[in-house]
């Protein structure tokens, strides 16, 4: 079934309505005109070699170019249902750390803009993975589910701020276990959880859950941001986070926690600042087990304006080639 893709510019075919009332308004006063000069031979003088024919004919294939130019401006389209190929697919979950501390700059720019960077270096990277993104910090929530649609999860990776989340501090649990309940949907394929975080663990140690999610498949990747040295927390006042005491905060990369929590995942143990980090990470998620991934049938729609444009143009040279004289 056709539809246009846009239908208000339809109302423009009114203008053949205006096009024939103003060809009737000129022939009748064509007509009075001819009949008050009282001599037909004198009308016949004045019009020699006049074609009604051609007339009537340059005009009708004006309205013809009008019709098939307005229509393909239109543009028809049909829609047509496609289901893709099943796509062989592992399942890879990235959970980015956007607590606070993630702000400091002992890595420029900050901690978590050089976390953006690895994500959208890392799926670019990707081919035909599933991969979703989750955020978190005191609790952790499913910012996009695992899906193919890898721009969307640059995009939302490039906007997060600390601000998404009230509940602050760092906990590891929450996004394993919302991993964990993500990667069920597909217990066929190989499961890999990316932790981005500089490590500060306020809760407590997530060891244990990170080695009952091993037992049921899951792989955990760390990936630590921050130095040693650490730096202090920027606010949004211009000033810097401090404790209760007014004591300006530090905050370090716990490179030891995150070194322990992926060996209970049984997966790598990476740092932002090493050049083999990305190819790494790459390495991994592609010796994943893939399966057959049936991909969702969508509706696609196939435009025909282009069918109506050679139309219109001939009708418009044929219109100017014919002349309005008899030959």
């Amino acid at each position: 079934m056709l539809k246009f893709e846009n239908p208000i510019l339809l109302h423009l075919l009114w203008a053949l309505l205006l096009h024939a009332l103003l060809l009737l308004v000129y022939w009748n006063w064509r007509q009075r005109t001819l009949r008050r000069l009282g001599s037909p031979e004198l009308a016949q003088r004045l019009l020699l070699g006049f074609s009604e024919k051609r007339f009537w004919l340059k005009n009708a294939l004006f309205a013809a170019a009008l019709v098939c130019l307005v229509l393909a401006i239109a543009n028809p389209q049909r829609a047509v249902r496609r289901t893709p190929p099943p796509q062989r697919s592992a399942d890879v979950l990235i959970a980015l750390d956007i607590s606070q501390s993630m702000l400091a700059k002992d890595v420029k720019p900050s901690r978590l803009e050089q976390a953006k960077k690895l994500i959208q270096q890392l799926v670019e990277s990707l081919e035909g993975e599933r991969i979703g993104l989750i955020f978190f910090a005191g609790d952790a929530y499913i910012q996009m589910p695992l899906s193919t649609d890898y721009e969307a999860l640059v995009m939302f990776a490039i906007n997060a701020t600390p601000d998404y989340i009230t509940d602050q501090g760092t906990d590891f649990t929450p996004p394993i276990d919302l991993a964990a309940r993500l990667f069920s949907s597909n217990p066929e394929s190989g499961h890999a959880l990316i932790l981005i975080s500089d490590g500060e663990q306020h809760e407590d140690l997530p060891l244990q859950r990170a080695r009952e999610a091993h037992a049921d498949g899951m792989i955990i990747h760390t990936v630590s941001v921050g130095s040693g040295a650490g730096a202090v927390i920027p606010t949004n006042r211009g000033d810097f986070k401090r404790d209760f005491t007014g004591q300006v905060i530090k905050t370090k990369a716990n490179e030891t926690l995150l070194r322990n929590l992926a060996q209970s995942g049984g997966g790598l143990a990476l740092s932002l600042t090493d050049a083999g980090t990305l190819q790494a990470l790459t390495n991994a998620v592609g010796s994943l087990q893939k399966s057959a991934v049936e991909a969702k049938a969508y509706t696609a729609y196939v435009s025909y304006f282009q069918w109506l444009l050679l139309p219109a143009l001939l009708f418009l040279v044929l219109e100017q080639v014919l002349w309005w004289r008899k030959k």
